[in-house]
This record gives structure tokens, C-alpha cells and sequence, in this order.
């Protein structure tokens, strides 16, 4: 009988790795409970924020001259808070974790505020740094479709002919259900998309559940593998194995994009996520509801949307001349 499989999950930055006072510590412990109870957030959201604050912690250690504690918080200013984002800047660190790290700065902060453990407003005098737009970048239909019918190509000479039928079912499952990887790795062999089903239910960012249309291509891609793959799929387990059993590694789905790039002649951007990219790009070109594929990418605002799926102006007022009432009456 096959054992369990166990997932490892990404562990929290252990309480005695932060650099700070027992108060301030009890503090991080608290906030922790929060993300992880009434956020819920995901175990790589809190494992990232602990990453973030710890680093903060450790430049005030030697910015102040010793363990910062929750006094020592409540006495900062905003030039305290510039210095650590200078020192971010220095080491070269890209704009959009600077503004991460921020962003968990300011939270770490309100719950210590409603908390009654300090009163502060620096954070809310500091600006954080300018962030480039970003553009996605999708497939077009045709690299789309010549991605999927490459995979056989790029396997290494050794590979299990197994291992192709997997990776053609999980960039079948980004481009054709628009899901982020993580979302397709965490899935479980009950949860597999099969003959019979219409729609997968698929848990995304915040444990935030959606249901997307399943296409038979998907399924059938899905069943494939799980009729060629040597291994015992018991229902709770991950569905998607590497090559000794164990869960996937997602850097072994980017591994096979970068070949696919190579074989193909694709941009740096054709990657596992711009499977998602072009799904809803499609959609959209195809005359896709706006509305329609937020839902169906999980994007809590509309504006998200939007830049994800590329809309310009001329398409917006395609829009609005097919759904508003009074579009004709110009």
C-alpha cells in the first residue's frame, strides 16, 4: 500500500529569528496568528511577510544600537523608514519588493495600532516608490498552440514518456482554465479535472475559491497523464508528481517554458504565467464579458482585469457601445 504523501508547506521565520525584544516578539506572534487565522492567508504569503519584516527588524538592530521593541517602533520617523528603503535600493532590489516590503510595514503597523500597542503616523507621511506599469505580455493563438504541441520535443532523451503526457496536462490546465501555477500544482487527484465534469473548483490567492469551465481538451489532457503516470494518486495527494514521487516543483514547469522558448524562438515573457496571461487575453479578443473573466481569474477589482488582459481604449468603447443603454443615442 502506497504511504501518504506529505506536502511541504513553507514554514513561518521561527519567533527567535526576529530580531527584537520579547514584547515586540509576542507582538509578531499575534500578528502571525492573524494572517494566518483570520486572513488566511496562504503559508507562502505569511513564510514572504515574516521574510520582510524580519529583514526590517535586523536593519533597525544596528540602525538604533540594539533590539528594536515595540517602544522603540512607536518612536520612529520617517526619515527611519527612508533610510531602510534606501538600504533596500542599494542592494539593488527591484521597485515592486520594496514596495512589498513596505506594504507589509504599513499592516505590521496597524495591527500593532489595533492592538493599543503604539500610536504612529510615520508610515502614513512616507510615499512609497514609483512603480513601472506592467504590461502583460500573452501568447499569441498560434505559439499558444504550437507551445502545447512542442512539449514531446523538449523532453530530455532519458525521460519517461509519462513525464511529457504531465507536462502537456499542466500547460493545458494554465492556458486552458487560466490558472496560476501554484493554483495547478496544489491540486489535489480528487480535485482532477475527468470525464463528466463541466467545471473545476479552484482555490487561488487568499483561499478565495472560483469555478471555471473545463474544455475536453483539459480533461482529456489531465486523464492522459493520469493513465500514463507510474505512481499511486491517492485522492488527498497532489496530482501533479516529479520524477521520484514527491510533489512537482514549479521550477521544473518554468524549466520546460524556457525550453519551449528556445525550440519555438519565443520572448524572455512566454512563461508558465503567460499562459494565464493568454487565456484571458483571448477570451477577450474572442468578444469574452469583462466581467466574465475576472471571475474566471479570481481578480477581486476590475482594474486588475484590465491590465491583465491588455485593453486598450478601442476596445473599451466596444464595450460600451454593445452594453450601455444609451451608447446608440449619441
Amino acid at each position: 500500500m502506497a504511504r501518504p504523501l506529505t506536502v511541504k508547506r513553507p514554514d513561518p521565520i521561527p519567533l527567535a529569528r526576529y530580531a527584537a525584544t520579547p514584547d515586540l516578539v509576542q507582538a509578531i506572534e499575534g500578528w502571525i496568528e492573524q494572517l494566518t487565522a483570520e486572513r488566511r492567508a496562504s503559508a507562502h504569503t505569511v513564510a514572504a511577510y515574516g521574510r520582510d519584516l524580519a529583514l526590517f527588524l535586523d536593519f533597525l538592530r544596528d540602525h538604533l544600537g540594539g533590539l528594536p521593541s515595540i517602544d522603540a517602533l512607536a518612536k520612529l520617523e520617517p526619515r527611519d523608514f527612508r533610510a531602510f528603503l534606501a538600504k533596500r535600493a542599494a542592494e539593488d532590489l527591484a521597485k515592486t519588493s520594496q514596495a512589498r516590503g513596505l506594504s507589509v510595514l504599513r499592516g505590521f503597523f496597524r495591527f500593532l495600532e489595533r492592538r493599543g500597542h503604539l500610536k504612529s503616523t510615520a508610515l502614513a507621511l512616507l510615499r512609497g516608490p514609483r512603480l513601472p506599469r506592467s504590461v502583460p505580455k500573452p501568447l499569441s493563438v498560434g505559439d499558444a498552440a504550437e507551445a502545447l504541441d512542442t512539449i514531446d520535443l523538449v523532453q530530455q532523451p532519458e525521460a519517461e514518456p509519462w513525464i511529457a503526457a504531465r507536462d502537456t496536462a499542466i500547460l493545458t490546465l494554465l492556458y486552458g482554465c487560466g490558472l496560476r501555477l501554484s493554483e495547478a500544482l496544489d491540486l489535489t487527484a480528487a480535485q482532477a479535472p475527468r470525464a463528466g465534469m463541466s467545471t473545476l473548483l479552484v482555490t487561488g490567492k487568499g483561499n478565495k475559491q472560483r469555478v471555471v469551465p473545463l474544455l475536453p481538451a483539459v480533461i482529456e489532457a489531465v486523464e492522459d497523464y493520469r493513465a500514463a503516470c507510474p505512481y499511486v494518486l491517492g485522492p488527498a495527494e497532489p496530482l501533479f508528481r516529479g520524477t521520484r514521487g514527491g510533489p512537482l516543483n514549479p521550477r521544473l514547469v518554468q524549466r520546460l517554458m524556457e525550453q519551449l522558448r528556445i525550440r519555438l524562438g519565443l520572448a524572455d515573457t512566454a512563461t508558465p504565467h503567460a499562459l494565464r496571461h493568454s487565456f484571458a487575453t483571448h477570451l477577450l479578443a474572442g468578444g469574452g464579458d469583462l466581467r466574465a473573466i475576472q471571475e474566471l481569474l479570481g481578480h477581486a477589482s476590475l482594474s486588475t482585469t484590465q491590465r491583465y488582459t491588455e485593453i486598450d481604449a478601442t476596445k473599451l468603447m466596444e464595450i460600451y457601445d454593445r452594453a450601455h443603454p444609451r451608447a446608440g443615442r449619441r
